[in-house]
């Protein structure tokens, strides 16, 4: 502690030590349901202060740069599909956290979170968001087509009825490790889970194929039901299947805006009693993980990136007409097909 003592009054300035804090400590986490299992993932997690500051800096990240992303719709710089993650940090992170960067992860959209947790920095994906350059897709992809590190996102098709069945039936046949994962976040664009579905549990719609139901709003409980499924694959036993229970805050996509189909009551109550980033922090503050000062200061910091990625975001340059249909074709073939060329009139108009 250094204390100045000074004509004007006296200035107390405490610092604290890593030896200060709780380097590990044990939660309880919530029991998942099970489907076709005799028993599933632990009911308490273990948490080292590394992975909890870790956790927090990646869910906020995520969602600092969801609400950047908002800002920029808002102001017609990015334009097009865009569905917006917040609220549903903890089931990427949670799963990232889970499996190894050579496991491959594939998503449909609302993919930003997952293209950040596979290693993709924020500059890149607000660039592609805003059509430029120095997107993770050069630009061509936007919200719902971004790739990284064995990760294939932003797929427009949705857990499509018969493909999905056809997708479980192939996998239980075949006894192949893929886990399956429903994100439940409570609504199909403007609809209901109760009124679009006359089972909503979705974790056993694989019927022959065990699921598990997690609390998909807690990043450890993501974690460990991850672990488990993980486990459960590599061992050869087959595909397994998870929802995860969430909420989205903001609406299904941009011109959505979140309210005609539910209430702002309970949106906000979702955001006061379970918010993902909110119970991490209590629980680090709670167990001495971590000081409210130093996660402020993750803030701030995690603050000036955004607002880094998002000027870059906006002045780096769009890709070149000449280069709209690269990395379309193998070996990018000349844009002379047949005698024509697919610009010509675009060239003309400028």
């Amino acid at each position: 502690m250094f204390c100045d003592l000074s004509s004007q009054g006296a200035r107390v300035v405490v610092s604290r030590s890593f030896a200060d804090f709780t380097p590990q400590a044990t939660f309880e986490i919530k029991k998942c349901d099970l489907h076709r299992l005799e028993d599933g993932p632990p009911l308490e997690a273990e948490l080292t202060r590394d992975q909890a500051l870790q956790y927090y800096r990646t869910m906020q990240t995520v969602r600092r740069m969801e609400l950047k992303a908002d800002q920029l719709y808002k102001q017609k710089i990015i334009r097009g599909f865009c569905h917006l993650y917040d609220g549903q940090e903890a089931c990427a992170v949670g799963i990232e956290a889970a499996i190894t960067p050579s496991d491959h992860l594939i998503t449909s959209y609302r993919a930003h979170g997952y293209t950040y947790t596979r290693g993709v920095s924020v500059k890149a994906i607000l660039a592609e968001l805003t059509g430029r350059k120095g997107g993770v897709a050069k630009g061509k992809g936007g919200s719902m087509h971004m790739y990284g590190h064995h990760f294939y996102g932003g797929n427009g098709i949705v857990g499509a009825q018969g493909q999905l069945f056809e997708s479980f039936n192939m996998a239980a046949l075949w006894k192949l490790p893929c886990i399956f994962i429903c994100e439940n976040n409570k609504y199909g664009m403007g609809t209901s889970v109760e009124r679009a579905s006359a089972c909503t549990d979705y974790y056993k719609r694989g019927d022959y194929i065990p699921g598990i139901k997690v609390d998909g709003m807690d990043v450890l409980c993501v974690r460990e039901a991850t672990k488990f499924a993980a486990d459960y694959c590599r061992a050869g036993k087959g595909p397994i299947v998870m929802e995860l229970e969430t909420y989205r805050y903001h609406g299904h996509s941009m011109s959505d805006p979140g309210v005609s189909y539910r209430t702002r009551e309970e949106i906000q109550e979702v955001r006061s009693k379970s918010d993902p980033i909110s119970l991490l922090k209590d629980r680090m503050l709670s167990s001495n993980m971590a000081s409210v000062e130093e996660l402020k200061e993750i803030d701030i910091a995690i603050r000036k990136e955004v607002e880094d990625a998002a000027q870059f975001a906006t002045l780096d340059p769009e890709p070149s007409l000449e280069e709209l249909c690269s990395h379309i074709y193998q070996n990018s073939p000349p844009l002379e097909v047949r005698g024509t060329h697919p610009w010509a009139k675009l060239k003309s108009s400028y």
